[in-house]
């Protein structure tokens, strides 16, 4: 296992992402993130402004020559998703992410790599140490991205001066980005009532493991496995066919991630033990038949756990609403796009399943390019909490962003690419929230584009970055940089 990923190129783009992945920064945990920021402006002489939430804003003026293009403004976010292999022992409060090259990746031993967004970060600081010719440049570093977008959020104006915003944190080289979806999260309240358990129960952790999860925006288009949706299936027929009872039921981490696992714990019968046993073997199969292509390594497994004393399980009624609401809740692909081919216009990911003192809750994340359809979701997200007894709550929401297809940067940029690579970028939408809608909300006045490096599975532990690719993508913002449209 080679771990020596300063030794690729680009050089100075490489070290500082090395330098990122030693720094724990797992979302709303950006500080030691921002103090390698800040320190790096005080080294090399950088304008630098911390605001009241904690994004940072870096600047250069132009070089000789220069002063009249267009000032560019390179943004990314510091923080990242925080997702391991439930086999791993690793504290993301604490621990480094542990990088490594596997042929033409690199990716990170039993965790989420942060490629997404460090990759794009580490770019925007080699700039400022390798580029040399230049109009005004700025880097704005957000907080809090993953969850909620809180950095974005409280961006107050007159912090930037650029006219050009080049977002470093789309997933596919040779693709620029115009529009993306709008999204909200939906918590679900799902009220439960406890009682104490019948005598002479046998107890059981069921567990679902072994999908691959990631990006909800991104790769919900894949068709993949939904850990909470596949325990819920299990415990409607466990519930109805042995009368198992189910004293709790959680699965997933974040809302923007598909979820990969799931546990529940639940008291069957004793004389139905061995009927609850085979169940649970025969949907093993079932998962696995459905899911041949997409899910190769599902795991549905159920384990006796010791019996406790006075243990409680939810009543019949409160584990059948709760139970109900996770299969009725909408989950993956809703629309697909009228107007541009092989993209989702509206989808929602049941990301994350609780199960708290009085309550189960549901975090869901529903996303749209059109915001009335957005809102549909939401509208049948909260018929079901509410058909269950609950209620729903939103926050977080956030704007799409509509194409520009007369933009002066996409016109620089695709000639750019072209020059550089001898064939033009496709310019796409993408189905997930970039930073780029809220940005430009606040400073209306800006001309955006989004791109990347090839990152492939985001927010799960299988994320990799193309070494290639990272090259290129560096190479052509900085030929975009220097040819930035005049004033």
């Amino acid at each position: 296992m080679d771990k020596n990923i300063e030794k690729l190129s680009p050089a100075t783009l490489w070290k500082h992402f090395a330098a990122l992945c030693n720094i724990p920064h797992p979302s709303k945990h950006e500080e030691g993130v921002r103090q390698y920021i800040v320190n790096f402006a005080k080294e090399h002489g950088i304008e630098c402004h911390v605001d009241k939430i904690g994004n940072v804003v870096l600047r250069k003026e132009a070089t000789p020559g220069y002063e009249n293009r267009k000032g560019i403004v390179m943004q990314g976010h510091m923080d990242m998703v925080p997702q391991k292999n439930n086999d791993k022992e690793f504290d993301f409060l604490k621990d480094a992410i542990q990088p490594y090259i596997d042929g033409e990746w690199v990716t990170a031993d039993g965790t989420t790599l942060g490629a997404d967004n460090g990759i794009g970060a580490s770019a925007a600081l080699a700039i400022f140490e390798d580029l040399k010719e230049h109009g005004l440049i700025e880097a704005l570093f957000t907080i809090d991205e993953e969850t909620g977008m809180t950095g974005v959020f409280e961006l107050e104006k007159g912090h930037l001066k650029g006219d050009i915003l080049l977002n470093l944190d789309s997933e596919s080289e040779g693709e620029l980005y115009v529009g993306c979806a709008g999204g909200i999260d939906v918590i679900s309240h799902i009220p439960t009532v406890k009682e104490l358990a019948y005598n002479g129960m046998k107890w059981y952790k069921i567990i679902v493991t072994g999908m691959k999860g990631g990006h909800s925006g991104m790769e919900i288009i894949l068709q993949r496995g939904n850990s909470n949706k596949t325990m819920a299936r299990l415990l409607d027929k466990a519930m109805k066919e042995t009368g198992a009872r189910l004293q709790s039921i959680d699965g997933g981490d974040v809302r923007n991630a598909i979820p990969r696992e799931a546990h529940a714990v639940v008291a069957v019968p004793t004389d139905k033990a061995a009927d609850f046993e085979n169940l649970v073997k025969k949907y093993q199969a079932v998962f696995a038949a459905e899911l041949a292509a997409t899910e190769p390594t599902l795991s549905l497994t159920a384990t006796p756990v010791a019996e406790e004393e006075e243990a409680f399980v939810m009543t019949d009624d409160s584990a059948r609403r709760v139970v109900n609401a996770i299969l009725a809740t909408p989950n993956g692909v809703i629309r697909m796009s009228d107007t541009m081919e092989g993209l989702v216009e509206t989808s929602c990911n049941l990301g994350v399943v609780k199960t708290l003192d009085d309550e189960v809750k549901f975090i869901s994340l529903p996303r749209s390019s059109v915001d009335s359809a957005k809102d549909a979701a939401v509208a049948q997200i909260a018929a079901v909490a509410e058909l269950a007894g609950g209620e729903a709550e939103l926050s977080g929401g956030y704007p799409g962003w509509n194409p520009n297809m007369k933009s002066p940067i996409l016109k620089t940029m695709k000639e750019t690419y072209k020059s550089l690579y001898g064939k033009e970028p496709e310019v796409k939408a993408i189905h997930a929230g970039l930073e780029c809608a809220i940005i430009g909300s606040v400073y209306e006045n800006l001309d955006m584009i989004s791109f990347g490096p090839t990152i492939c599975y985001p927010h799960s532990p299988d994320e990799k970055v193309n070494i290639e690719s990272v090259g290129k993508f560096y190479d052509f913002l900085k030929e975009t940089i220097k040819s930035a449209p005049e004033k």
